[in-house]
């Protein structure tokens, strides 16, 4: 008997539940899930599968021709019996460590001449722009041709001023500063950031240093500076995890050479992957690279993401 009451009920239930999808509850709820949807999907599909299958292989030994052979933690021991290993990775923190504040300084350099009202300065700042947006293949053509050591252009410069042919490319020393140098050519994005943050400061802080009598100099460092931390430190993060992601201008350019100064991680995990054909161990380089990447965040955010300023920090 006690049976009855139960079907009512659910018979209720199923009687009321198109009133409860016509509620502005679920409509709402709905419209969320329709509008994070494609971030989902695009993490589902773009990082999660493939970052498992990376974990998967990384306990397998697989050439792309046979099945996989399960292998342990063979790969991880060969982290720490690679010899080219430690070369990508210094390779990969020096391009890093220079590449990062320098350009991060000049964006912001360039920024600040460029937040003036003055006649045509959308010119300026749209040329300024434009290397942003090159592609990155005809960007390594063209650098290519530029620091080449008999016709290129930046020797042709300093051999005018009565300097020395230098091997941008060839000796060891030079490859590395070459690609950093190729770096900063792409300034235009993180410039951009800095000018919408140096245009969305009130301009009343500015008047009100200037009836104290602040200079320029005391209105950069006590006004200008702090309200643009956040945009330092975003260009920070976004820097320094796209450094460390650094293919294009290693592969094209100089294929890593010479004698691997210019080995990048994500260049070795390639070479791994697709040319000795050791995808397993490619893997492990892959999670090596995530690891490191989570573990600079962390001291990023832990240590310099609390220095920021946040005008209003409350809300």
């Amino acid at each position: 008997m006690t049976t009855i009451p139960k079907l009512n009920n659910l018979a209720a239930s199923v009687a009321r539940a198109p009133d409860r999808l016509r509620t502005p509850a679920f409509r709402r709820n709905v419209t969320g899930f329709l509008f994070i949807s494609p971030f989902v999907l695009g993490f589902i599909i773009w990082f999660l599968i493939p970052a498992l299958i990376a974990l998967y292989l990384s306990v397998h030994q697989w050439n792309l021709i046979s099945a996989p052979e399960f292998v342990g933690l063979d790969n991880v021991e060969h982290l720490f019996n690679d010899p080219l290993l430690p070369q990508a990775l210094k390779a990969t923190f020096l391009y890093t460590i220079v590449s990062v504040p320098v350009g991060l300084m000049l964006s912001f350099g360039l920024a600040m001449l460029l937040n003036n009202q003055l006649p045509g300065i959308g010119i300026f700042r749209t040329i300024f722009y434009l290397p942003s947006i090159i592609p990155a293949v005809a960007s390594a053509a063209l650098w290519a041709w530029m620091f080449n050591t008999e016709f290129g252009l930046i020797n042709v410069i300093i051999r005018a001023f009565g300097g020395p042919k230098i091997p941008w490319l060839q000796a060891p020393a030079w490859a590395l500063p070459a690609l950093i140098i190729m770096s900063l050519w792409n300034l235009g994005g993180a410039m951009i950031i800095f000018l919408a943050g140096l245009q969305g400061i009130p301009d009343i802080y500015y008047e009100a240093a200037e009836i104290d009598g602040a200079g320029r100099w005391t209105k950069l460092r006590h006004i200008t500076l702090p309200l643009m931390s956040p945009v330092f430190f975003f260009n920070l993060v976004i820097g320094f995890i796209s450094s460390f992601q650094v293919f294009i201008a290693g592969y094209l350019i100089t294929d890593g050479g010479p004698v691997n100064a210019t080995l990048f991680l994500v260049l070795y995990i390639y070479r791994t992957a697709f040319r000795s054909l050791n995808m397993g161990y490619a893997a492990t380089l892959s999670w090596l690279l995530f690891i490191i990447l989570m573990g600079l965040s962390f001291l990023v955010f832990r240590y310099i993401g609390k220095r920021v300023y946040y005008e209003n920090p409350g809300e």
